[in-house]
Formats: C-alpha cells, structure tokens, sequence
C-alpha cells in the first residue's frame, strides 16, 4: 500500500510545471498591481485630502495612524488565517487573491469620490476615516496572501532571488509609472490660467490604477503554481506563536529595519509631491522625481543578485544605505534651487534605498527559513504577517509624522487650491525632504549592521542544513 502511495505522489508531481519565467512574470504582475495602487494612494492621498478636499494635515496624520494600526493587526489576522487556510487544488494563497480582489480594488475607487468635495466639513471628515481603514483592511488580505505565495510557488533559494528580483521589478514599473503620470494628469487649468489639482481627475485616475491591478491579479493567479503544498496543521496557542517569534532574532531586527525604511519610503514619496509642488513648482520635475523613487529598482535589477553572492544580502544593504544617507545630506547643505539640478543629485541619493528595496523580499525568505531553523516550525505566512506589521506600523507613523509637520511647519491647505506658501515654508519643505531621509537610512543600516545575525557565511549554512532537515522529512 506504501508503495502505491508513493506512485501516486509521483503522478502528481509529474503534472506539475517544473518552475520558470512564467511564475517569475505572474508574480511580478501581482506587485505590479498592487503598486499602481499604492503608488496613486501613498504618495497622492494626503495632497488631496489637503488640496481638493480642503482637510488639515494633523486631521489626516491622525487617520493615517489609527488606519495603519487597523491594518497592521488586519496582516497578522490574515496571515494567520491563509496559513490554516484549506489546501485547494489553485492551492493556499491564491484564491485569498482571486476572490479579495473584487472589494479591494473597489475601495480604492471610493476613495477618491468626486463629489465628497461639496460635503460639509465633518461629513468629509467620516467620509475619509471610514473608506480608508476599510481600504487598509482590503489590502491586508491581498498582500499578504501574495507575499506568503513566494515560498509556495517554489522551495528553491534561488528561484525565491529570482521571484524577489521581478516582484521588486513590477513594484518599480508599477510605482514609476503612477509616479510619472499622476502629476501630469491631476492638474486642470482655472479661468485665470491657475494649475490646480482637480478632485474629478483624480477620480478618473483612480479608476484607471483600480483597473489595471485588477488585471494584474487576474494574471498572477493564472500564470503562477503553487507547488510547495503542506497539509493544514492544528493551530498553535498564542502563547506558542509568541515564544517562537520570540526566538527568531533575524525577524525582530528585520521588524525594526523595515519601520525605518518604510516611513522613509511614504514620507519621501508625499515629501517630494510638496517639495516640487511648492517649493520646485514644477510638476513636470515632480513627475521625473516620482519616477526616481522607483525607476532605480529596474536599473539596480541586473547587477542585485551579483551583489549578493559576492557580499551577502546584509553587507551590501549597510553599505548602500548608509550611501544614500549622506547623499541626502550633501543636498541639504547644498541647498538646491533648481528642481532639474536637485533630480540628478537626487537619482544618485536613491540609489542605496533602491538596492536594499529590491532585496527585501529575499531578506524576508531568509527570515522565514530562520524561523524554521530556531524553532522546527513553518510558518510562512505568519512570519510575512508580523512583517508586513512592521510595515504597516512604519506608514502609520509617516502618515501621522507626515500630517504633523505640515502644520509644524505652518503650510496653508486650500479646498480651492492655488494657495502659495511663504518663503519660510518652502525653505521648511526643502529641510523636511532631505533630513528625514538622513534619520531613518542611518538607524536602518545601523541596526541592519548590529543586529542582523544572517552574515553572508551564516545564511549559507542554514540553507545547508535546512536542506538536510527537509530531505529527512
């Protein structure tokens, strides 16, 4: 009987595609998707609440908080509940995608209603909360379920590099494309020749980026296969849960590096809308800015993986963060006045963070074999959730950071839009956008380069001997 059983297996695997470029362009398609979208809302949402809707930044930093800890409790929830997910035959991350994409990519819509401009004030003020935290809450149960299918598409630590390189890819042509195109489509002309941002354009955008990550996730379904298929196990208490993430070092630190890392992220991405916006007044300048944020990811995509192997992930992310760091503080003192000036000094600042963007999603595999390797348990989608926490945590602080110093630094919104600021506040908008980079980049590498216990030499061996202890299962 032991012996059909094992015919049967083999079967079964045989029917299976061996791994290749379609899995990598499917599960680039899912980033993609997802980054049309958050490309349009993390970098877009808080200058139209301010400019088209009229709303005070420190209003918006509190959403941007209270919805980020929603959501960040929302990734840990999801993904929990995709790990003890039934087995399908699409398998167990898949149909999380196939059915959420509906109601997601419909929120993100609703966030953007045009005619939400003519409500009273505290009427908009609900309207904003609600559609938000239930966009967040949408959102959690696509991206983690995507992020946990990289370890079930294959058991390969090399084709896990290769579908973190076209993940990262199609987050940058996703991001750069929104990041170029937005400021040149958000605009109308007033009566008097006024360029202001228009609510009902960004309307249209909104269908548009809703629209085209749509298809994406219908793509990544059917272009990927999960092939790492582990039965549903009893869940484990709270209590175990805690202790064993308690053990992994590699994730707490990761947790810690990515807070930094992705409020600089949100911040730089909303800083920059500002800083072309009223300091540069350029929106053609804004556009190529935006594109840096993350054309650097496809130019750094060739040369990722020769890194790598020759430095190991955590060595060149040190060095290339703290690169990017006084980068952003050779700007600052330099005090730029000419926005095509400050783009060229820019694209070389975003360098570093662009590397280290393009390897996370390997870093995050590396955590999720460690967690195996201190414990003996797999627990992909739990370890991604607790990350995708951090994360999470990071935009809520940006969000509510971001909001604050607006008004910190004394900027005037404007439902009519038009509003010019003073010279102070530009020069305020300039120090924001090139000192807040500075901060977060150096506590990341530092952290990274203190903390971080998976060296070059010490992640080979764990894949050395995890090979072992899975072949012996």
């Amino acid at each position: 009987m032991l012996h059909v059983e094992d015919k049967n297996k083999e079967v079964a695997a045989s029917s299976v595609p061996a791994f290749g470029m379609k899995d990598k362009i499917g599960y680039m398609f899912g980033d993609l998707g997802n980054c049309f979208i958050l490309g349009l809302v993390n970098s877009f949402l808080m200058i139209y609440y301010t400019n088209v809707l009229g709303i005070a930044g420190g209003i918006v930093g509190v959403l941007f908080l209270i919805s980020r800890i929603v959501d960040a409790v929302a990734d840990v929830t999801v993904g929990r509940l995709s790990d003890l997910s039934p087995l399908t035959k699409e398998g167990r991350f898949s149909p999380w995608i196939r059915r959420m994409k509906y109601p997601f990519t419909l929120a993100c819509v609703v966030l953007f209603l045009p005619f939400v401009q003519n409500f009273p004030d505290t009427l908009k003020i609900v309207y904003i909360f609600v559609s938000y935290i239930v966009y967040g809450i949408f959102l959690s149960t696509i991206n983690i379920p995507y992020g946990s299918m990289a370890s079930a598409i294959s058991s390969d630590p090399s084709d896990r590099v290769s579908l973190s390189t076209y993940r990262s890819v199609g987050s940058a042509i996703g991001g750069s494309t929104t990041g170029f195109l937005i400021p040149i489509l958000m605009y109308t002309t007033l009566d008097n020749g006024d360029r202001v941002i228009s609510g009902m354009h960004f309307f249209w955008i909104a269908i548009g980026c809703a629209a085209i990550a749509f298809i994406a996730y219908i793509l990544t379904c059917k272009l990927t296969t999960e092939r790492v298929r582990v039965e549903k196990k009893e869940e484990a208490s709270t209590k175990q849960l805690l202790q064993g993430l308690s053990k992994n070092r590699a994730l707490v630190v990761l947790v810690i590096v990515d807070l930094f890392i992705v409020i600089n992220q949100i911040l730089a991405g909303t800083n920059l809308t500002y800083l072309f916006n009223d300091y540069f007044q350029n929106e053609k300048a804004m556009s190529v800015a935006l594109l840096f944020n993350y054309g650097t990811v496809i130019v750094l995509a060739p040369f990722a993986k020769r890194l790598t192997e020759r430095f190991g992930k955590k060595e060149a992310s040190v060095c290339a963060l703290l690169f990017s760091a006084v980068m952003y503080l050779i700007m600052y003192f330099m005090h730029i006045t000419s926005p095509w000036i400050y783009l060229v000094v820019l694209f070389i600042a975003t360098l570093g963070a662009g590397l280290f963007n393009l390897m996370v999603w390997s870093f995050i595999t590396d955590v999720i074999d460690y967690h195996q390797y201190v414990t003996g348990d797999r627990e992909d989608g739990t370890v991604y959730g607790v990350n995708s926490f951090a994360r999470k945590v990071g935009q809520a602080l940006a969000g509510a950071v971001g909001g604050f110093m607006l008004q910190l630094i004394g900027y005037h919104e404007s439902a009519a839009g038009g509003v010019i600021q003073t010279a102070v506040v530009r020069d305020r908008i300039y120090a924001m956008a090139n000192l807040v980079p500075v901060v977060c980049l150096v506590i990341a590498a530092v952290t990274l380069l203190i903390g971080y216990p998976l060296t070059k030499s010490k992640t080979i061996k764990m894949g050395e001997e995890l090979k072992k202890i899975n072949e012996g299962n």
